[in-house]
């Protein structure tokens, strides 16, 4: 399992590319392109190295967790999958690769698919002083038409980058993921309705294209939940001082929610429910809000039964959990 924290290195390379920029200006900048990701744009606003730097230094460590705890429930179902091959869409400024490289020492091949030169060149800047063993690849155009002569990879993963698509061109670039994907896909969204109605639609195109869903859903059906309630999850991230200045937030740490799934070529080797809430303690029992093979659960542990009540006190929000106490 890896660490929802960007790795020391990366964080350091980014406050020393920050180096002699105007904090203020950084700050203005971040705040205004994140503002235009909210509200279903591009990357095209980040148009210098400064914008770039500005907006990693404020985005990057929040895409980061919610990357590495997608991968984190990947790994737990799935302990075996060790891919030599990434095909990164909509790569920025490699966030899901540097996830992935901590995830998987197995990686020996990168490729990056991203249309942002500026953020490209962040990417490969930030690379530049890693120690890898991994060959590296990053093309510059729309992952859309790169990915029609693309090699196929062992796990392809799409980021925070089909909510700035429309529906028919979402549905194709679906398509062309999976049709890329050899082992796993793993496609991670922002944890708003709308992320989550997004994560939806492809998770159904592909599971009738014969997908078969490692996590965070312990089943193929469809989901269970019902407006206005939406799956999402939560991870907490410590900020670094330069975060918390271009966020302009004074909590030393940040609250990253995401939707996720991650579809494989083959079934998973088991499938187990999965804490939908953070379960909620009283005097009396823990009670927690599961997803199961079967469908929604209420799952209560008694203080009585000491067991149960110490393993449930141990759950946190978006754990799977094998069985229900009785």
């Amino acid at each position: 399992m890896i660490s929802p924290a960007l790795p020391a290195d990366l964080k350091a390379a980014l406050e020393q590319l920050m180096y002699g920029t105007s904090r203020g200006d950084a700050a203005a900048r971040a705040a205004a392109m994140s503002r235009t990701y909210r509200d279903g744009g591009t990357s095209a606003p980040i148009v210098s190295a400064t914008d770039a730097i500005a907006y990693a230094g404020a985005r990057m460590p929040g895409t980061y967790a919610a990357v590495a705890a997608s991968l984190n429930a990947l790994i737990e179902i799935t302990p075996d999958f060790s891919p030599s091959t990434l095909l990164d869409v909509g790569a920025g400024p490699g966030t899901a690769s540097f996830a992935a490289m901590q995830a998987f020492e197995s990686l020996r091949t990168l490729t990056l698919l991203d249309a942002n030169p500026a953020l490209r060149e962040l990417a490969l800047t930030l690379t530049q002083e890693r120690p890898r063993a991994a060959t590296l690849d990053y093309q510059l155009g729309d992952a859309r038409k790169l990915l029609a002569s693309a090699q196929p990879a062992e796990l392809v993963i799409a980021s925070y980058v089909i909510n700035e698509l429309g529906d028919a061109a979402r549905d194709q670039l679906a398509d062309a993921l999976w049709r890329a994907t050899t082992g796993t896909l793993l496609i991670v969204e922002p944890g708003t309705p709308a992320g989550y109605h997004r994560i939806l639609q492809a998770r159904a195109r592909l599971i009738a294209q014969g997908a078969h869903v490692v996590a965070p859903c312990p089943h193929d059906a469809a989901c269970p939940l019902q407006a206005p309630d939406w799956c999402h999850f939560v991870q907490r991230l410590p900020r670094s001082r330069l975060h918390q200045h271009l966020k302009g937030a004074e909590l030393p740490y940040e609250d990253e929610k995401f939707s996720y799934v991650a579809l494989s070529r083959a079934a998973p080797p088991l499938w187990p429910s999965r804490v939908l809430a953070q379960p909620e303690q009283t005097k009396v029992a823990i009670t927690a809000k599961l997803c199961t093979p079967d469908g929604l659960s209420t799952a209560v542990a008694p203080r009585r039964d000491k067991a149960a009540y110490a393993r449930f006190r141990r759950l946190s929000w978006g754990d799977a959990i094998s069985s229900e106490p009785e």
